[in-house]
């Protein structure tokens, strides 16, 4: 499925120049995945389409924060507390295991992640099959909810999603 979702992301730069799932069905297939995994892939993209309907995020200025508004009333949705704390259930914590929690935390530390944002990349992450999830396809879910909500990560962010940690020196 994962390897869909990155033809989809390579293909089609914005999630509104992505074609109905039907015709995007035939051109997956034309290019020769599996059935299986077109099925898997639509069916995830059907639901990142219903969690992100209502989502519109403007990103101030710095590029550090960013407001999330519901798309057609241009309300602004009440932004999270500096205090708040994510709780994630065992259930969570069971699908996504800690080296996708601690990355979650590190996105929102960094600003790339609204406290909605995070819960779009949750419900998405929980969705996903593997228990639990792997780092390379959290990554790969979060592309796909910035490239749905219509966000392009700025490029040291696109460079820590898109590579994988092989070849990388600690510094």
């Amino acid at each position: 499925m994962f390897e869909v979702l990155v033809f989809v992301y390579e293909n089609y730069w914005r999630g509104d120049a992505c074609p109905e799932p039907e015709q995007l069905g035939r051109k997956l297939s034309a290019h020769g995945f599996d059935p299986d995994e077109i099925r898997d892939a639509l069916q995830w993209l059907d639901g990142l389409s219903l969690a992100t309907q209502g989502v519109q995020v403007a990103r101030d200025a710095d590029g550090t924060s960013g407001t999330v508004t519901l798309r057609g009333t241009g309300e602004a949705a009440l932004p999270q507390s500096a205090s708040a704390m994510r709780v994630y259930s065992s259930a969570e914590q069971d699908h996504l295991g800690a080296e996708c929690l601690g990355f979650i935390s590190f996105l929102e530390t960094a600003g790339v992640l609204t406290g909605g944002l995070r819960e779009i990349v949750i419900e998405r992450a929980m969705a996903a099959p593997g228990d639990p999830v792997a780092l390379d396809e959290l990554k790969i879910i979060v592309l796909m909810v910035h490239w749905s909500t219509g966000i392009e990560p700025d490029a040291l962010v696109l460079d820590e999603l898109c590579e994988g940690r092989e070849g990388r020196t600690a510094h």
